[in-house]
């Protein structure tokens, strides 16, 4: 009996024609797109609805606005820096004209020994025709060498100082370019926690980004043509302002209600939140610091229970956000990029303090 053994050796190949390779790309690609859904190594990002948009967006631009805040602190350093530096500068300059004419006194006066030829006083005396003459000339060229002596001693005094404030100016050089990287990793940050919070508000169509309230146009507002700086308080419906001063302040915010939210603006046409109260203190004649976080301790702390018109009022732990009070438990403040400057409850965000300035 003979067995026939089956042959091992796979058959040979055909090409596949151009529709069945079409439809084993197809099917293999959606076998590959299906296994990297299995396996959890897609890289498409997660359809998030309207409110978490929101919910994302708004810690975005709390992030943002504290690291604007650091800021406003840096750039408000490196100014100082850069106007010490511009004094030195003009200091140094001016010494260094008073050396150059104290060098130029000195070198006349040794060219006028020179030129005498540095004679020995007593042969002067023996050989001079009028000795009473000489004898006066020599007690005035004792006072000269005297007045000599002393422009020394100023040259000298003046090298000194030079070089002191070239030294100074030295240290607040790199004081400045300190500053100025730390301000562009800081201006980094912001910028890119921004860009993100566009980007996730582009997904959301007009219609989600009212109903999320991403518009800007959610919460308290009054427009700009709604607000009449002279009579404020009458319209948050609280008793006035405690001082003309505070009551100056309070008008200022109620004339830019609409203004837009820029990032690091202090006005006149734009605010960031710091920046509106410190301009609108500005306006009544107070000066207060850049950040919000040195403007809590720019006057004296007050409860929330005793809050009057013109009080500033912090939010979050960092005391990244501030606005001014302006009565009924209302506050105008400047958001954020989504929303211009406008009124809103106090109770919208987390409370963390308040002072009175004026």
């Amino acid at each position: 009996m003979t067995v026939q053994v089956a042959s091992h050796r796979k058959p040979p190949q055909r090409p596949l024609s151009g529709h069945t390779a079409r439809t084993a790309a197809t099917l293999a690609l959606a076998g590959a797109a299906t296994a990297t859904a299995f396996d959890g190594t897609g890289h498409a990002e997660p359809r998030l609805t309207p409110a978490q948009v929101k919910a994302k967006v708004d810690t975005l631009y709390r992030e943002a606005e504290a690291a604007t805040e650091k800021y406003n602190g840096t750039k408000e350093k490196a100014d100082t820096a850069q106007r010490r530096l511009t004094t030195l500068q003009d200091e140094t300059a001016r010494q260094q004209t008073e050396l150059n004419a104290a060098r130029e006194a000195l070198g006349s006066f040794a060219a006028a020994q020179y030129r005498d030829g540095g004679i020995d006083p007593a042969w002067q005396l023996a050989l001079s025709s009028d000795p009473d003459r000489y004898l006066d000339g020599a007690a005035f060229a004792e006072r000269a060498g005297d007045r000599q002596a002393a422009a020394v001693s100023r040259v000298r005094r003046k090298l000194r100082e030079i070089e002191r404030l070239r030294g100074a100016a030295r240290i607040e050089v790199t004081s400045l370019r300190s500053r100025q990287a730390e301000l562009n990793r800081q201006k980094k940050t912001v910028t890119g926690k921004l860009d993100e919070a566009r980007r996730l508000l582009a997904r959301l169509t007009p219609r989600q980004r009212t109903e999320a309230g991403a518009d800007g146009t959610g919460g308290a507002h009054v427009s700009r043509s709604a607000a009449d700086p002279r009579e404020p308080l009458e319209r948050a419906g609280s008793a006035p302002a405690p001082t003309a001063r505070a009551a100056a302040a309070v008008a200022y915010a109620y004339g830019k209600l609409g203004s837009p939210y820029v990032w690091g603006a202090t006005g006149p046409n734009a605010f960031d939140c710091s920046g509106l109260v410190q301009a609108a203190y500005r306006s009544a004649g107070i000066s207060l610091p850049r950040t919000s976080y040195a403007q809590i301790n720019a006057g004296r702390r007050v409860s929330r229970s005793e809050l009057q018109p013109g009080d500033l009022v912090f939010f979050y732990s960092g005391i990244s956000h501030v606005g001014i009070y302006v009565g009924n438990g209302q506050m105008i403040h400047a958001p954020n990029p989504s929303a211009p400057v406008r009124l809103a409850p106090i109770d919208q965000m987390p409370f963390a303090g308040a002072t009175r300035v004026a």
